[in-house]
């Protein structure tokens, strides 16, 4: 097949969830023989030189880009409040990205394009009108849940007001986008579900995230035990939300109980107030050379999410290494994990306390956690089964 993937994000470098998991399913379709091209906004929040992207990854993906600045301007974010309109998608249209696409749609014929998160919907119109393929909507999150959550945990009352009107409006939205899709790719059950509960008629299937299990070993000879661990953009509200939540309800409790233990904290677009903290034992390293490196690097990651929807990438990518994961319900949706058995379930600061207690003081527990969580990647999150689903529905709404 000749598929046209269109992303929010430049897949390449693949250093945060969004991005990994697109590049994830380009990589493995190009595995699998199909012919694919890649078009991507290049924005202000991700912003990448295409001049460094490899010669060999732009000749099997002739990925181009597109840049949009997606800065929020206060005057247009105000007067968003006396319209019906997404201000999160208004900021995704662009005259030169349909320009761009109306070239390539004018100079090739795609069986199906691919539209990476619901902030490409805008540009339906243009496909429709210069190509015959068939639309899929790859779902990473269910967009408007993240602000729903993200505004009931806010406490600012006018800030709160104004993510509830966000949430509202890219509700609306993604609501009334679902019918104009051929097919609907969704990275997990629940949201799938949750797809079918709006009322679509649109073919919905979950398509997990899936990972090449042959990158990812477990090496615990160099791994700092104990020690805790968290890394991911911060860029992403719910990321930054949940680490101020642990550290202010959670972290005085733990240093007390085990006053040696480490607690690093490593992703892209780390705030200024958490490199000016000054709790005890709290290391802001900020983005690392390697992801990786990192991961191996300590024994137990802690994911203390209270909003955000979709999968986590960070966690599967650290079940793969072996690793030990304490998250909370939610940041453990959309994964077939059980409590206890291949990760820990922690939702309150107490809950926290006990389920790293459990790994401190037991390292048989921490590495047999670890290595359950390495079954369920193998059995659930194998790339090369994910591609077969995925090229299975293409087939089915061709």
């Amino acid at each position: 097949m000749k598929i046209l993937l269109l992303c929010n994000k430049s897949p390449y470098p693949a250093k945060e969830g969004g991005p990994i998991a697109m590049n994830a399913i380009i990589e493995g379709l190009v595995k699998a023989g199909h012919k694919i091209k890649v078009l991507a906004i290049n924005t202000n929040k991700y912003n990448i030189d295409v001049n460094k992207i490899p010669a060999e990854y732009r000749k099997k993906t002739e990925i181009e880009t597109v840049y949009i600045d997606l800065s929020i301007k206060v005057v247009d974010a105000f007067l968003n409040l006396f319209t019906k309109k997404s201000y999160h998608v208004q900021r995704f249209i662009s005259n030169d990205f349909d320009k761009k696409l109306i070239e390539i749609l004018s100079g090739n014929k795609f069986d199906i394009i691919q539209l990476e998160t619901l902030f490409i919907t805008p540009y339906i119109y243009t496909i429709r009108k210069y190509s015959k393929a068939r639309i899929v909507l790859r779902a990473h999150n269910i967009e408007y849940l993240i602000w729903e959550r993200v505004a009931k945990s806010c406490k600012n009352p006018l800030k709160k007001f104004y993510l509830k009107h966000l949430s509202k409006t890219l509700m609306n939205y993604e609501i009334q986008a679902l019918d104009k899709y051929d097919g609907i790719a969704s990275i997990t059950k629940k949201d799938a579900d949750d797809l079918r509960n709006m009322g679509t008629q649109t073919p919905v299937i979950d398509i997990s995230f899936g990972i090449d299990t042959a990158q990812f070993h477990v090496d615990n000879s160099k791994t700092e035990f104990p020690s805790l661990f968290h890394i991911g953009a911060m860029n992403w509200i719910p990321n930054e939300e949940g680490i101020k939540w642990f550290l202010e309800n959670a972290w005085e409790k733990i240093h007390k109980e085990f006053p040696k233990l480490i607690f690093y904290l490593a992703g892209r677009e780390m705030p200024q107030w958490l490199f000016n903290t000054t709790l005890p034992n709290v290391k802001v390293l900020g983005e690392v050379e390697s992801a990786s490196d990192f991961i191996r690097s300590k024994s137990v990651m802690i994911v203390p999410l209270l909003s955000g929807s979709g999968i986590r990438i960070k966690i599967i990518e650290g079940m793969a290494m072996g690793k030990t994961i304490i998250s909370t319900s939610i940041g453990a949706e959309g994964i077939n994990c059980e409590n206890e058995k291949n990760i820990l379930i922690a939702n309150t600061a107490n809950e926290f306390l006990i389920a790293i207690k459990k790994c401190v003081e037991d390292k048989n527990f921490t590495e047999k956690t670890g290595k359950n969580a390495r079954c369920l990647i193998d059995n659930d999150h194998d790339n090369k089964k994910i591609i077969e689903r995925l090229t299975n529905f293409y087939q089915d709404i061709l």
